[in-house]
């Protein structure tokens, strides 16, 4: 099967948008044969910089493309990630145990964690979604957590601070809850939004925000000055 995405790529260049590599291939991967990661890609970089990518090439233009399975790093404890954490939590007006949570549901702080969908990184990013929220780089911590944690924050706005809708939509994407204006019936959306609840729980617990008591279904968007015990909350 050959396949390109030079159409896609000039389709960026038309946006003004700027992407790495890594975020194509990536692509490419999904798109065209997702169930063969370890595929042989080849890539050929036109006279206007476009580029077209094909895992048979039909041109000596083309050249191999290299993945490096070393400029990955390896799953990232939590100690290590809090820093950049708390910067983008901060920064999207949410408390750093909710993006913690999702990080632990999504890929378990794998950052070259890729599902069967294609979502990848340690926020589970699409890559439609990675370019939207202007990421270069899905495999790197630093530009994937702050994706999407800013996605997030868009979802909250979007829901009126609703978190497990915000969360479903994470999950499902934004038109099914859309039309149902409820959680879908999706029994792994569903499952998704009580894991992340779950974590974000146990995440505000160990850091002393509230005490182990049942919590309410839904999440206030905004910052609060102190949060109830009995709540989940943004920070």
């Amino acid at each position: 099967m050959t396949m390109s995405i030079s159409a896609y790529v000039c389709l960026l260049a038309r946006k003004g948008r700027r992407t790495s590599i890594g975020l194509l291939v990536a692509s490419f991967l999904i798109w065209g044969c997702a169930d063969q990661i370890s595929a042989e890609i080849y890539q050929y970089v036109g006279p206007n910089g476009t580029i077209s990518l094909t895992n048979v090439p039909s041109d000596a233009r083309y050249r191999r493309f290299e993945m490096d399975a070393a400029q990955f790093p390896s799953v990232i404890s939590e100690r290590e990630l809090e820093p950049l954490i708390r910067r983008h939590s901060t920064q999207q007006q949410l408390h750093p145990a909710l993006i913690r949570a999702v990080i632990k549901a999504e890929s378990n702080f794998d950052p070259r964690a890729v599902s069967r969908a294609g979502a990848i990184g340690l926020m589970q990013l699409m890559p439609q979604t990675a370019i939207r929220m202007d990421v270069r780089d899905l495999y790197d911590p630093e530009d994937n957590v702050a994706g999407g944690t800013r996605y997030l924050r868009q979802l909250l706005d979007r829901f009126h601070g609703n978190l497990p809708l915000a969360l479903a939509a994470y999950n499902a994407g934004e038109s099914v809850v859309e039309r149902y204006q409820a959680l879908p019936p999706i029994a792994e959306t569903r499952q998704y939004v009580k894991k992340v609840l779950r974590y974000y729980r146990t995440f505000l617990v160990r850091d002393g925000v509230i005490t182990e008591r049942p919590i309410s279904r839904y999440a206030p968007a905004r910052s609060v000055a102190a949060p109830e015990t009995s709540e989940i909350v943004s920070r």
